[in-house]
């Protein structure tokens, strides 16, 4: 495992897998690639969780870093739809 305080600039051909946190202080695992996401609650679930996945990007490094993770994938919550007979027409 690597750790930086630094997000490396990731090789053209091989993935990066990244683990940390965005600022609201979510868990993060990434692929650099975009090719993965997952939000978990510990830092040690998301890093059995990229260690469990790195073998299905050949050549892959994983990176534990300290910088912010921007999420790919929004967490915020869905808006509600509103029944039919509550919208005003």
């Amino acid at each position: 495992m690597a750790e930086s305080s630094n997000i490396p600039e990731p090789d053209q051909d091989n993935s990066v897998l990244y683990v940390g946190q965005d600022r609201a202080g979510h868990w993060l695992v990434q692929e650099n690639h975009g090719r993965l996401e997952g939000r978990f609650i510990s830092g040690q679930s998301a890093y059995r969780f990229a260690r469990s996945e790195v073998h299905a990007f050949p050549g892959a490094t994983l990176v534990v870093t300290r910088e912010w993770i921007e999420p790919i994938i929004p967490f915020d919550l869905a808006p509600v739809a509103r029944a039919s007979s509550e919208q005003t027409t």
